[in-house]
């Protein structure tokens, strides 16, 4: 089989290396890919937003099967698009990847149907809005409508805060138009759980639940960032907890987009916040999340492409799927600096015996070089029987990793073994 896989991060690696498990698999194409995944799949050098391109490519390559994994060209309507042209996909429709692609529907999509979540109020009016702020609750948090590469989200202590937030998602247009709209709503506090599930639109069948690390600076300090580091399972996802996800959030969600005519085939991801009250949704994504498929995937025993065609061909309920009992830590190899302004451009040096537990998210090949390219440049995941084992076994691979300018957070599971 011919398959391509549409992005050039982290999370596009770690699908790929996943995918080349299946025997049948002959060639993998990543549109663009980057050079840390060049060594797994051919990288053509296709925006993941040019559909026009990825569709003329996908035709002209004769490619059997796709994965669109990043949330772009999902809105875009890039599975759409080459469906039209007869090619199969794993990845939802526009009209239903606009669960993530717009706050203010899927904030609608939950009051409607009785989805927990936290209070909200939806404003298009920046006056209206600094109004309503005179008088909210802090803290209080504020979120562009649109997508923002996972920054558009700002939590404001205090009112000047949420003054600025306005003004910087409104007034000077930061996110551009996907801050047109906002939603400002109510903080909610509790340990944060994520969980990737795989959906036909019927059957829900949730991944190990996992931990991400958000911000920049050890002890969860500095700027939020696309994500230092993960681990998997979540210690506060217990079995009562994930029955009510279930009953309470999972299932009334894909219910809820059928009965907006929005069927949901593909990767949904719910963020969500453990509070007093119980499970509420702090947002859905309509991919896999980044870099939480690297302790995900990788603790994955089923096949997984096998896995993404049942969901293609809406037979899900036919499959066990399987996940092993283990652990799994992911730490994040950052350029110093990032996210705001870093060097790039540094060769990265890597033990061949280490490349399995790789996955490259920020890299280049020149010269047949590997240089650091990007902010987050590298994910190095471990497995172990326990998660103090998986933490020490990734720290111990982060040691042997180097380039110049290299960042990493020193506590990331920290959290999750204090629970």
């Amino acid at each position: 089989m011919k398959i391509l896989v549409v992005g050039g991060g982290g999370r596009e690696h770690a699908i790929i290396k996943k995918i080349r498990e299946n025997k049948t698999v002959t060639d993998i194409f990543a549109l663009p890919g980057n050079g840390g995944i060049a060594a797994d799949a051919v990288c053509i050098p296709i925006a993941a937003t040019d559909i026009d391109g990825i569709v003329n490519f996908a035709v002209e390559n004769k490619i059997d099967y796709a994965v669109v994994a990043p949330d772009d060209p999902l809105v875009l309507g890039c599975v759409d698009a080459l469906e039209a042209r007869g090619i199969p996909c794993f990845g939802p429709r526009a009209n239903a990847a606009i669960i993530e692609g717009s706050k203010v529907f899927s904030k609608n999509l939950m009051k409607k149907y009785g989805i927990p979540t936290a209070a909200y109020e939806v404003f298009d009016d920046m006056d209206k809005a600094l109004r309503y702020l005179e008088s909210a609750p802090l803290p209080t948090v504020i979120k562009a409508d649109g997508l923002a590469l996972g920054k558009g989200v700002i939590i404001a202590n205090t009112r000047e805060e949420a003054r600025d937030a306005v003004l910087t998602i409104m007034q000077d247009k930061k996110f551009g138009s996907s801050g047109d709209e906002i939603v400002i709503e109510e903080f909610l506090e509790g340990p944060e759980v994520s969980v990737l599930s795989f959906t036909d639109g019927s059957v829900v069948v949730p991944m190990v639940s996992s931990m991400d690390h958000k911000r920049a600076g050890d002890g969860d300090t500095g700027l939020n960032t696309g994500g230092m580091g993960t681990v998997a399972p979540n210690p506060y996802y217990t079995e009562d907890v994930a029955k009510r996800c279930m009953d309470e959030i999972f299932l009334p969600t894909i219910k809820a987009m059928n009965a907006e005519g929005r069927q949901f085939r593909g990767c949904l991801y719910f963020g969500l916040m453990i509070t007093r009250d119980g499970p509420k949704v702090i947002e859905y994504n309509c991919r896999f999340g980044d870099p939480e498929t690297q302790v995900v995937l990788p603790l994955m025993e089923s096949d997984l492409l096998e896995t993404m065609q049942a969901v293609t061909e809406g037979r899900l309920s036919e499959l066990d799927v399987k996940f092993s009992k283990g652990s799994a830590c992911c730490v994040i190899m950052a350029s110093k600096g990032y996210p705001l302004s870093y060097e790039k451009g540094f060769e990265i040096s890597i033990p061949e015996q280490l490349r399995d537990r790789v996955y490259v998210a920020g890299a280049k090949l020149d010269g047949g070089k590997l240089l650091s390219s990007g902010g987050r440049v590298l994910g190095v995941t471990e497995l172990a029987a326990t998660l103090p084992e998986a933490i020490e076994k990734a720290y111990a691979d982060v040691e042997k990793i180097s380039f110049a300018n290299a960042y990493y957070r020193r506590d990331i599971g920290k959290r999750a073994l204090e629970a």
